[in-house]
């Protein structure tokens, strides 16, 4: 007679039964913000099965076993979105109350990433629509978002306006080369503030290297007027960002 020996994989305590504890699944969401003429903007996806068929929700789903948590979050959107984003991504939180999801206990880990234009956006797998929706909107509840994602995204709002002051996140809105009033107007999108133009400019000539003159203009507006001046970013950004949110708009 042949005996078999049940023996635990390399690293696994002998006799460790994981069955013993509960089951549970790990999902990823993504939160993309981009800003569009001056307005903060988010990507949603509608769900096109159940649970919450027809809702809004950020792109996301389960992690698969052989794939770490950054994969799954670059593939979840890319499939769910067409939008390739992998290398920007920033865990920023996880959520896992016990009746966030009505199919399972569901533990998500959540990301966010600022890009400067999504580029195409395509819904693919289970998604039935994609696309961008005011930040503003969600915020108020005028778009209904699936699972607890308005307090995914509302967390990863708040993430973006912290970076703002201490990180050079804000060039990341903008592109190679921009002018002050773009820049400007992403901390008014992100902050829900009006900055003075000339405050805004004096904030940036304090110290040198924040933002770098090109020699070149960029192309009038609708309304005419001297084509307003060109810049880049300067190495000061690597270590914080030179404008500090009014306390009147930070959460209590």
């Amino acid at each position: 007679m042949v005996v078999v020996t049940r023996t635990s994989p390399p690293g696994v305590p002998e006799g460790y039964d994981p069955s013993q504890y509960p089951a549970f699944a790990v999902t990823v969401d993504v939160v993309i913000l981009t800003m569009v003429d001056d307005e903060l903007q988010l990507l949603l996806v509608q769900r096109g099965q159940a649970p919450f068929a027809g809702m809004w929700a950020i792109p996301g789903g389960f992690k698969l076993p052989t794939e770490t948590l950054d994969q799954a979050a670059a593939r979840e959107l890319e499939e769910e979105t067409g939008v390739r984003a992998a290398s920007l991504l920033t865990q920023f939180g996880a959520y896992g109350d016990p009746e966030r999801d009505p199919r399972m206990n569901v533990v998500t880990v959540a990301y966010v990433a600022v890009l400067r234009d999504v580029g195409a956006i395509a819904a693919g797998t289970d998604a039935a629509e994609a696309r961008l929706h005011p930040v503003n909107d969600v915020v108020a509840g005028r778009v209904e978002l699936a699972f607890d994602h308005l307090r995914i995204v509302r967390d990863a709002i708040d993430r973006v306006r912290t970076d703002l002051e201490v990180t050079g996140v804000a060039t990341a809105f903008v592109g190679s080369t921009f002018t002050l009033a773009e820049l400007r107007a992403v901390y008014e999108a992100v902050w829900g503030v009006h900055l003075d133009s000339a405050n805004f400019r004096r904030s940036l000539a304090t110290n040198e290297g924040w933002v770098i003159p090109t020699g070149r203009r960029a192309p009038s507006g609708a309304a005419g007027g001297k084509p307003p001046e060109l810049f880049r970013a300067g190495r000061a950004w690597q270590h914080g960002g030179p404008i500090r949110r009014p306390s009147s708009t930070k959460r209590k």
